[in-house]
């Protein structure tokens, strides 16, 4: 899974990269200023999010950030600004051109971390799962492992229809039913205490959804329903019969 880091300062660059790359297995691409990373972009390059510093010569990160959500096929791509201002004018001006959040230099890795939660699955390549442990889900649900195998993959035939369906709505350009799609998948997830495919589910940024970025999330959150389907067949831990 590819990771943009836009940054002008290279020692700045290198420290985001050395953190994004602590938290999972993901392909960093690196661009030197925001001018750099639009010719990528417009290369081809359909990174899953990217971090992009907000000060830079040739092409500000907010330019980029404008650029990307401008784009039809980029604007669903949750961007994340890179900065030393913690002044709330700036702030503000970044979510209403529609970034997903910031990072404040000094980098913290667990701010770094929380922007990637919902996709470390991917990045981890299986080996790391964050969802609710099975016996607490049974728990809190009331049910047995059966029952919630049943629910599991009743939910994993409802994201295959979903696929269709989204892909159908984001085509004709129902943006707003195709965002009510998704926040019922949402929905869907925290019943099932999939709580890394629910974080995929709700970090889509605002303004124009693209069925690219849909698609992949999707595909991400089905990995994670047949990850954790295994996890209740292999448990030996039996709840209270539905």
């Amino acid at each position: 899974m590819k990771v943009l880091v836009v940054d002008d300062d290279v020692v700045s660059r290198m420290v985001l990269m050395h953190l994004i790359d602590s938290c999972g297995k993901f392909d960093i691409v690196e661009a030197e200023d925001g001018a750099d990373a639009w010719r990528q972009l417009q290369d081809g390059l359909r990174p899953a999010i990217c971090f992009c510093d907000l000060r830079m010569p040739h092409m500000s990160g907010m330019e980029l950030l404008q650029h990307v959500k401008s784009h039809a096929d980029l604007a669903g791509v949750p961007f994340v600004l890179v900065t030393s201002a913690s002044d709330k004018d700036t702030l503000q001006e970044a979510t209403q051109a529609g970034a997903s959040g910031y990072i404040v230099k000094p980098f913290q890795a667990e701010q770094v971390r929380v922007h990637l939660a919902g996709f470390l699955d991917q990045a981890a390549g299986g080996s790391c799962h964050l969802a609710e442990d099975t016996a607490a889900t049974l728990r809190r649900l009331g049910i047995n492992a059966e029952r919630l195998l049943v629910y599991l993959n009743g939910f994993r035939n409802q994201l295959a229809a979903a696929s269709g369906d989204l892909d159908a709505l984001l085509a004709a350009g129902s943006q707003q039913d195709a965002r009510a799609r998704i926040d019922r998948l949402h929905a869907g997830c925290v019943t099932l205490g999939l709580e890394g495919a629910a974080a995929a589910l709700k970090g889509f940024a605002p303004g124009r959804l693209s069925n690219e970025s849909v698609q992949a999330v999707l595909a991400d959150v089905m990995r994670a329903v047949d990850q954790q389907a295994e996890l209740v067949r292999t448990s030996t831990i039996g709840g209270p019969a539905s």
